[in-house]
């Protein structure tokens, strides 16, 4: 029969192990309530109190959960990014990358027009921008990018790219949200899209003709980093590319 002692120290031990999944479950309990009053009410309908009572709590126990207010908006809005990422469809190969180009912009904008509360959340204050499944989705959206770079395609340097690709998107969908129902026109996205299109990429790939601004992008974007060239050269190489790209 175990000792006093070690009986605590197992009792202890019992809890410990079923604490964290305990306090995650409440955790989630709590964002989800958060953001029904979010879609239902709007942001001044997500008060502490008004939150505890949806999630069957006392409003300090909201307080240890996530610190204040912000916290749990905080919270909410990586919920919000993580559950966009979950419905991203990534081909590493894609036949066609300008049509998953249109089609990851599309993925984009339906998850905006589908969450409009929450969206505005996630992309109406800077800081959201720290979440870390925002930052995998843009690490997604320069895949997008970096294929079409390496396929010749693309036709301003990578990083102005995904930027003009992401400030888009959140525009049209933002844009479409702020208008009276009466005033929204559907080609907002479809004219938006194209322009994205049409702004980023090439009608046909740079690389097949004697332009050096195209195949410098495409050559920077397939460039490993493994290579025969020492740290210096491959430094120097990049900035020749980085220069033949910009002023073509």
């Amino acid at each position: 029969m175990p000792s006093p002692s070690r009986g605590r120290d197992g009792a202890t031990a019992a809890r410990s192990d079923t604490a964290p999944p305990a306090r995650e479950q409440t955790r989630q309990r709590v964002i989800e309530a958060a953001i029904g009053l979010l879609t239902t009410g709007g942001r001044d309908a997500v008060t502490t109190r008004a939150v505890a009572d949806a999630a069957g709590l006392q409003p300090p126990a909201i307080y240890r959960l996530f610190g204040d207010k912000d916290g749990l908006l905080d919270a909410v809005a990586e919920h919000g990014f993580a559950t966009f990422l979950a419905s991203k469809h990534v081909d590493p190969d894609p036949r066609d990358p300008i049509e998953d180009l249109r089609a990851g912009w599309d993925v984009a904008v339906e998850f905006g027009l589908a969450n409009p509360a929450l969206y505005t959340l996630m992309y109406t204050e800077p800081a959201r921008s720290g979440s870390a499944a925002f930052r995998t989705g843009m690490e997604i959206l320069m895949g997008r990018v970096r294929r079409l770079a390496a396929g010749g395609w693309l036709r301003v340097d990578e990083e102005l790219a995904a930027q003009i690709i992401h400030a888009m998107a959140r525009g049209a969908v933002l844009t479409w949200l702020s208008l009276p129902e009466d005033r929204r026109d559907p080609a907002l996205f479809t004219t938006l899209r194209e322009s994205m299109v049409t702004a980023v990429t090439n009608q046909e790939p740079a690389v097949r003709d004697a332009g050096p601004a195209g195949a410098a992008r495409a050559l920077r974007a397939v460039l490993p980093e493994q290579t025969p060239l020492s740290s210096a050269e491959r430094h120097l190489l990049r900035e020749w590319l980085n220069r033949l790209a910009t002023e073509g």
